[in-house]
């Protein structure tokens, strides 16, 4: 006993991903870059501690899957286990077997205990009945030397290094025990198919203190913040939510059930307005059972809590845990969270109120570095006809007077390149068509009539309601020039409604149209049927309420998403479906048109986002890294990024080029998000 008090285990959980799925080149780009590789979590008193490799939620599309990896270490001193030489560590080996099994049965690791079990206990059976009883004890210990030669693995690659200021040391390489059929191809990494993802992640928390000792280490912990001067209060209290949540499911999976309801109902009223929705979803959790399947408990399991603290806050509260030998409060802090130290003064309260309150805490000051070209790109050159009343006349005299050509200011200043714009060709972007020309012209001639607007001349409103919506309104989109409105009902259907005096017409029938002749000036007037006009129009096809819907800027296109995970793609000509884009698993909450047309967003239930192209069923990038349902997304003017707003409650911005998280923005508190224009507004959005 004394040899197996010695022995030390640990448990590594390593994620393979299945591979991105198949995109059009570049692929699509690793979410937030978050996520990474092991992390060796060192003991307060500076030993080292087990080594447990976190998961990334990058946007290559992959599921990672679990493998649960058992590995015997060897005391310090000891000589490493041969799996040559079984006859001479036949009984070191014996003990170590029996170490393992012991380990497995406290972690609740049943099926990788009676997998284990089955084999020695068969090997055992065939030594036991060959021979006197000291001849089957060194058989025995030979059989487990053999059963350990046998299912020895490589040791998992070396572990991070520490935080800052840990002065500590990963352990060393060990033989890994590894359980389970063997992949082929793999050594040393077993993956576990017959088991859901969500069980290797719960696995992980394992029993590591006295349960009823937990609100005894968290209020001696909440003492010592409160009793801290008031510069380091503020950041160390960021620390209440995170392990509050983490100790909690830690009693609940090992079956603590009624440690784990006093544990929430002493502390959860000190935690941040601002989580009491997570709180509520928390309080429901009160059986192991109930774990699985769980997002939010995923969310936690899956990614670390960020946290920014300064390094006198950061060493402040290391010292108190070496002090206070709170081994279990500093487990937590070294596995599930993750605190970006930085130089200089502590953080006010009001500070960090304006970055916390996401599901992930703040971001890293890494996902925040990259080059963003946020400047427009330059107006293509276009000539602006003079008016009517500009053409040259008469004078008094019978000569023509010239008149100067009116100077478009805003002609003027597109010729302009923006030094923060990005390059021309840094996407592709479609050609201008005639039609769109013609629709610059027009707006650059009126905003050159336009009136300059002050206290004295205010712009005038409008005001358009939905009478009588028994369907029940789920969406709405106006085009540029406010002529078209779109609805999207729970009926699964689409109306659009024509708010001028010119009426929707659809085009006439093709027999009809080979009479029209093509070269007429007025052909675009001709092929219209005026006997379909009438002021709306209903589009059938979704199989679901429509969540989404947004106009061309040509106005010759509706897209809509659906809880039925499409997006349509509506001809205005037509009223006919072209395109239904399926690639999302589960609702679709919001799409959105690219300000230059052709490329499309959409984000829903299943926390990505897709951009899209219409001429493509597939889409062309993915963007995964949100822990929570993507209910909008909105494209940059200059169409070179996508932002997409969460219910985690954090706002990102991507790069449609190869499909990277460039910005991470967070402070929001609630969790509808939408961005409109050209900054980010909050808006509560009743779905």
């Amino acid at each position: 006993m004394a040899a197996l008090a010695e022995e030390q285990t640990e448990v590594a959980v390593k994620l393979e991903s299945e591979g991105p799925p198949a995109l059009l080149p570049p692929q699509a780009g690793d979410g937030a870059g978050e996520g990474g590789g092991g992390t060796t979590n060192n003991g307060p008193n500076g030993g080292g501690g087990n080594v447990a490799a976190s998961s990334s939620a990058g946007g290559d599309g992959g599921t990672p899957k679990p493998t649960v990896a058992v590995s015997a270490v060897a005391p310090a001193g000891a000589a490493p286990v041969s799996a040559a030489a079984p006859e001479a560590g036949a009984p070191h080996d014996r003990q170590t077997l029996l170490a393992v099994l012991q380990f497995l049965r406290q972690s609740n690791l049943r099926e990788a205990e009676e997998a284990l079990r089955r084999e020695a206990r068969l090997l055992e059976e065939a030594v036991a009945g060959s021979g006197a009883p000291g001849e089957a004890d060194g058989a025995s210990a030979e059989a487990a030397s053999t059963l350990l030669s046998r299912v020895t693995a490589s040791a998992p690659g070396p572990a991070a290094p520490d935080p800052p200021g840990s002065g500590a040391s990963g352990a060393a390489a060990v033989p890994v025990l590894a359980t389970g059929p063997a992949a082929p191809g793999k050594v040393g990494s077993v993956a576990v198919e017959d088991q859901p993802d969500v069980s290797a992640v719960l696995s992980a928390y394992n029993q590591q203190g006295d349960p009823t000792m937990y609100e005894e280490y968290y209020s001696g912990l909440k003492h010592f913040i409160e009793c801290s001067l008031d510069c380091h209060r503020a950041e160390l209290s960021q620390l209440f939510y995170p392990l509050f949540v983490h100790m909690y499911l830690e009693l609940v999976y090992n079956q603590h059930e009624n440690e784990a309801k006093s544990f929430f109902e002493k502390f959860h009223g000190d935690q941040e307005c601002y989580y009491q929705d997570d709180l509520r979803v928390l309080s429901s959790l009160t059986k192991k059972e109930h774990m699985k399947g769980n997002e939010t408990m995923l969310d936690f399991r899956t990614s670390k809590f960020v946290l920014r603290i300064s390094r006198d806050s950061y060493q402040l509260l290391k010292r108190h845990l070496q002090e206070k030998q709170n081994n279990q409060i500093w487990n937590i802090v070294q596995e599930h969270l993750y605190i970006d130290i930085f130089d200089g003064m502590p953080r006010s309260k009001q500070q960090i109120d304006a970055m916390v309150g996401s599901l992930a805490g703040e971001a890293k000051r890494e996902a925040n570095k990259s080059k963003v070209f946020f400047g427009l790109l330059k107006e293509p050159e276009i000539e602006v006809p003079l008016d009517d009343e500009d053409e040259e006349g008469e004078n008094e005299e019978g000569k023509p007077k010239k008149k100067k050509p009116k100077k478009d200011s805003i002609g003027s200043k597109s010729k302009k390149q923006d030094p923060n714009a990005p390059p021309q060709n840094r996407i592709p972007l479609p050609e201008l068509k005639d039609s769109d020309k013609l629709d610059k012209i027009m707006n650059m001639k009126e905003t050159t009539k336009r009136v300059r607007l002050g206290p004295d001349c205010l712009p005038s409103i409008c005001f358009y309601t939905f009478l009588n919506a028994y369907q029940g309104l789920t969406a709405v989109d106006v085009t540029d020039d406010s002529s078209l409105i779109a609805g999207g009902f729970a009926d699964s259907t689409v109306r659009v409604w024509s708010v001028t005096p010119k009426k929707l017409r659809s085009v006439k029938q093709a027999a009809d149209l080979s009479l029209i002749d093509k070269e007429s000036d007025d052909v675009l007037e001709r092929i219209m049927d005026e006997k379909t006009a009438s002021e709306l129009k209903i589009l059938y096809g979704h199989s679901g309420p429509v969540y989404g819907a947004s106009f061309s800027p040509d106005r010759n296109y509706l897209l809509s998403s659906s809880e039925d995970g499409t997006v349509r793609l509506w001809s205005l000509q037509t009223f006919t479906c072209l395109v239904g884009y399926k690639g999302h698993n589960y609702p679709v909450w919001d799409t959105q048109f690219s300000p230059y047309g052709y490329y499309f967003v959409s984000g829903g239930h299943d926390r990505v986002a897709r951009l899209w192209a219409t001429d493509h069923y597939q889409p062309l990038r993915i963007f995964a890294g949100h822990l929570a349902d993507v209910n909008c997304t909105r494209f940059h003017p200059n169409s070179n990024y996508v932002a997409t707003g969460s219910a985690d409650r954090t706002v990102r911005l991507w790069d449609v080029l190869n499909g990277n998280c460039v910005r991470i923005f967070t402070g929001h508190k609630v969790q509808w998000i939408i961005q409109s224009g050209y900054g980010m507004l909050s808006k509560h959005l009743k779905i």
